[in-house]
């Protein structure tokens, strides 16, 4: 806090009271004010270290949870891919085997499309009150249609329950008058739509005549189930995504008439891929403890304090080496039950003097090829269950420092209660200089007063004696 003393000198006393007083305020609150000043921005350059530690062990962890997705497997053995993907897109899962498959697909399965009779006003067609019920697949949805409703608001009302009911509206205007038009995402035999309990909105199983604007019925054709074969082997399936089918191939049929094959191979590159991923993430977290550890050494002595040695903002702090100590234990930790057991084996290393990671392309390729070891990283970051994996023991191993409340989430905690208490530290030694300022101001203020009297009175006695003097002689 700035002394609201100028400097100025006395008029009785010429002395330099603002100087004097600031002097004395200094002298008493500088080693406090040092003491401040050094704590806070210590507790400062933890935060930061803290928070960098904190923001490299979040993405690690994501990195790892993308990398686990079960829904896309990240290190599959193999890869399946479609050689015309805009009629089938294939994926495939770990236990994919190599092989080419020839695919023929008939019809894909198709789903229920029905209109009701036109309405000549349009979508803001009157309908009557009731209770409009549409049935599919032996299920009936019942929607209570209120007084003064129109072909819209029906359609909305429609709309609003389709997240359950898989069915949606929609109207579609030609020269005959507005039709309500019902969809559903179910496919294959037996998904017709019908519907019915309004006048005027009763839809049967026949064919809609588009002529007709009293016709009511399905557009197209009915639905019908996916017709295809695999190698020759004629299949029938009520949706377009087939799993089961071809073992540890996942297809989606997309075009009638139409034929594809399926190539399963050694996923090489997807593997190399995500090994580095998560390369890269390991080493992004060992990177930032050696930045908020690593003290840092300068030939040329520190100004102030004459250091040559500056401390990053966690050196001498054990936290930091016990979370890279906890993350190389479980890249060491042995995967029982396969040929692939540790990570060198795939080529990754680490190394020597900075202990990050690094993937050596030319091993990888080798264990990939004459190790035949693709169908067994899966298994070696996955595991056998929730727990075994290393991606799960990584995770389990940083989740101490990480999770709400744990380790860093307290540590955090403790120094912003550090700077909350520096900070009223701060505020109460600036009350106390600016009391202490002025007291001492008004004291110097006083004596100067005093001394502007003094000297006033000698003068009066000094010139009181001259004129005595002057007055005797003459």
């Amino acid at each position: 806090m700035a002394s609201p003393i100028t400097p100025s000198t006395g008029l009785g006393s010429g002395l330099a009271i603002g100087e004097i007083v600031s002097a004395l305020v200094t002298a008493d609150s500088l080693a406090k004010t040092t003491q401040i000043s050094t704590q806070t921005k210590l507790v400062t350059t933890k935060l930061s270290g803290i928070g960098t530690l904190q923001s490299a062990m979040d993405a690690f962890q994501a990195a790892m949870k993308k990398l686990g997705d079960k829904t896309t497997p990240a290190f599959a053995g193999y890869a399946a891919t479609s050689s015309k993907p805009d009629a089938m897109t294939v994926s495939s899962d770990n236990s994919a085997v190599p092989g080419t498959y020839n695919i023929a697909v008939t019809n894909i399965a198709t789903s229920s499309k029905v209109a009701s009779a036109a309405f000549k006003d349009g979508a803001t067609s009157a309908i009557l009150s009731g209770e409009f019920s549409i049935t599919q697949n032996d299920i009936t949805t019942k929607i209570d249609v209120p007084e003064g409703s129109t072909l819209q608001s029906l359609a909305k009302q429609i709309n609003a329950k389709s997240s359950t009911t898989n069915i949606s509206a929609n109207i579609i205007t030609d020269s005959n008058g507005s039709r309500l038009v019902l969809g559903s995402t179910a496919t294959g035999a037996g998904t017709e739509i019908t519907a019915g309990g309004i006048t005027g909105l009763t839809i049967g199983g026949g064919k809609l005549d588009t002529t007709d604007s009293t016709s009511s019925g399905y557009l197209g054709s009915i639905p019908k189930d996916a017709v295809f074969s695999i190698d020759g082997m004629e299949i029938t399936s009520p949706t377009n995504a087939i799993k089961g089918a071809l073992g540890g191939v996942s297809m989606t049929l997309l075009a009638d008439n139409s034929t594809s094959t399926i190539t399963v191979a050694t996923n090489t590159d997807g593997l190399k891929t995500s090994l580095q991923s998560f390369v890269d993430s390991y080493n992004a977290v060992v990177k930032a403890i050696a930045t908020v550890t690593k003290a840092t050494v300068s030939d040329t002595p520190d100004p102030t304090t004459g250091a040559t040695v500056t401390p990053a903002a966690l050196t001498g702090d054990s936290m930091p080496r016990s979370i890279l100590a906890a993350m190389r234990k479980e890249l060491v930790t042995g995967a029982g039950g396969t040929e692939l057991s540790v990570l060198s084996q795939l080529g990754i290393n680490t190394g020597q003097t900075d202990g990050m990671l690094s993937l050596d392309s030319t091993k990888f390729e080798k264990a990939m090829s004459t190790g035949n070891l693709g169908g067994q990283v899966q298994q070696l970051f996955s595991g056998t269950d929730s727990t075994n994996g290393l991606l799960s023991r990584m995770t389990a191993a940083l989740n101490p420092y990480t999770e709400t409340g744990g380790i860093l989430d307290t540590r955090t905690s403790s120094l912003n209660k550090q700077s909350s208490d520096l900070q009223n530290q701060k505020t109460a030694l600036d009350l106390r200089v600016a009391t202490m300022t002025a007291t001492l101001t008004a004291k110097y203020n006083a004596m100067d007063l005093l001394v502007g009297q003094l000297k006033a009175s000698a003068t009066s006695i000094t010139s009181f004696f001259d004129t005595l003097n002057a007055q005797q002689s003459s």
